[in-house]
Order: C-alpha cells, then structure tokens, then sequence
C-alpha cells in the first residue's frame, strides 16, 4: 500500500469501503475500535446482527451518494455468525456496497489477564465453565471468519494509540492532521490560567499596544493593534522560532491518534498581544491542513469604551 502522502484524495476516497464490519475475540479491543470509527465520522452501531446491515446501510444513505460510511461491530452473540456474514457480504456487493471485514486479536494469555483486571465477565461463558473454555471455544467458531478477514489485527501488546492509527491510516479518508481538532484561543492572565490548555505561551514579553492611548480601546482583532504586534522585529523572530516549534510538536500530537488538543496564548489583559498572536496561530496551522477553531476567552471583559 502506497504511503498516504502520495495517494490523491480521490484514490483515498475509492478505496476506503461503505462498509467497515468490526469483530473478533471479545475482550481484543472492539468497543475502542468502534470509538476509533466514530472520530473519523462512520455511522457507528455496535452489536448488530449481519442480517441487519443491508437495512442499517440503506437506512443511514450509504447507497445515495451522500459520503456517508457505516462500521459496525459484529459477535458470536449473533448466532450463525459466519454465514450470516458472508450472506450479508454478498447481498452488499449485489447493491453495489463495498464491504470490509476487521478482525481484532489477542493471545488468550492477555484476553485472561484483560477479563481479570476489568473484573468482567466473557460474554460467552456458561454455567459452569472458565474463562478459558470460553475463550478457546470462541477462537475456534471464529477461526472461519478470521481467515476471510481483510485485516486481522493483533492487539496483545498494541497500545491504543497504536490500534486508532493503524485504523485511520486503513479507513480514514481525510489527512491525518485534519482528525484532530484544534482549538486556539487567547486569555489574560490577570484573569486566571486556562485549566483546559495543552500548550501554552505567554507573550507578555512582546511589545504591548496599550500604551499608544490611540490603540488602548482597540482589540487584537483590529487591524491597527494587530499590525502593530506582528511587524514588530521581536515578534517577527518570536513567530518564526513558534511556529518551528509547532511544526516539531503537531505530528507527534497526531501520531499519538490525539483527537483535540487545545492551544493558548496568553498576555496581560487577553486584549491586544495575545489576541492578535492567537489569530496569526491559527491561520498559520490553518495552512497546514490543520483542523482549527479560534475563540478569545477575555474579550468580553476588554476595555473598548472610547
């Protein structure tokens, strides 16, 4: 498979199936695969029976050209599970839907361990009978299905940072930069540290516009009072050596499959300096396909009575 950055969004979009059906042993990891589904926007239903997929698909507009795409979990709760499945698959590709199987895993050793810890009991079991018969019975009714799998992923030493990018790399067609929200925003510090953030910079060092009487009511969101704070020489080399500190610490955030991460940027008041550093932020990840909103906490409490 060719590496993301050299496949066209629409070769992107082609080859990433309508539907996504997610199953495996219990306990190897589908609830936090289904939550993997759901921040890259798929209708999500968990449990579903296989006969009930077609039905779910229509229902949802997967065959009305809508973008939309469907995941749903599928287990040995669903009696019959193979056939139903291949007799689903097969009904799909005759509505012209494509249609993906994953298959999550796991050693019975960490299956155990993950029963134990979470003092959960195997769906599966029966009066009278251990967690390991049940796990050994279940990976024998699914050996079938785990052969017709499309990827079959094995999570006993996988973090779950790990399993969300292996997901999105396979089932996400949009930029990986484009997953995570970004939320920038400006605050005083006068008024309270943002408890929310997590990165912060404070640019009170910059020079501060309240000073010119004639910028004073004025806000970082005028052009006077931001023209001011970005052609000055000390924030010009300020704004280069952040923004490379932003190039080094974004992909990591994505990396770690980081689904909102919030940037603050302080001064005095959260009126001019850092209004106006928070807005060139924004627009600055904004060109890197980055997913960026922008909110200015201590605005309403600025002094712009002239």
């Amino acid at each position: 498979m060719p590496a993301r950055d050299d496949i066209t969004a629409q070769e992107l979009a082609d080859r990433i199936p309508d539907i996504v059906i997610i199953t495996g042993m219990a306990g190897s990891g589908r609830t936090q695969a289904m939550h993997v589904f759901e921040d890259m926007g798929y209708f999500c239903i968990d449990n579903l029976p296989p006969r009930l997929i077609l039905q779910l698909a229509e229902l949802v507009g997967i065959n009305a050209g809508i973008g939309r795409h469907l995941a749903v979990t599928c287990d040995l709760r669903s009696q019959g599970l193979f056939d139903e499945l291949l007799d689903t698959i097969r009904t799909l590709e005759d509505h012209e839907m494509s249609c993906k199987i994953v298959f999550l895993d796991a050693s019975d050793e960490v299956l155990i361990r993950r029963y134990s810890e979470n003092r959960r009991r195997h769906p599966l079991v029966m009066p009278g009978e251990s967690t390991v018969d049940a796990i050994q019975r279940e990976r024998v009714q699914l050996e079938s299905i785990k052969d017709r799998a499309d990827m079959v992923i094995d999570t006993s030493r996988m973090r779950t940072s790990s399993l969300r990018n292996k997901l999105r790399m396979a089932f996400s067609e949009i930029p990986d930069q484009q997953l995570m929200d970004v939320h920038v925003f400006s605050f005083g510090f006068k008024h309270g540290l943002p408890v929310e953030a997590d990165l912060m910079i404070d640019v009170r060092f910059l020079p501060n516009p309240y000073y010119d009487p004639e910028m004073r009511t004025m806000t970082g969101l005028d052009s006077k009072v931001s023209s001011f704070v970005l052609e000055h020489p000390k924030t010009k080399e300020f704004l280069d050596a952040w923004f490379r500190l932003l190039d080094a610490v974004m992909p990591g955030y994505v990396a770690e499959g980081k689904p909102q991460l919030s940037i603050a940027v302080g001064c005095t008041g959260g009126q001019h300096r850092s209004v106006a550093i928070a807005e060139a932020t924004a627009r600055y990840l904004e060109r890197q396909q980055y997913h960026v909103s922008i909110s200015h906490r201590d605005l309403p409490r600025a002094n712009t009575a002239s």
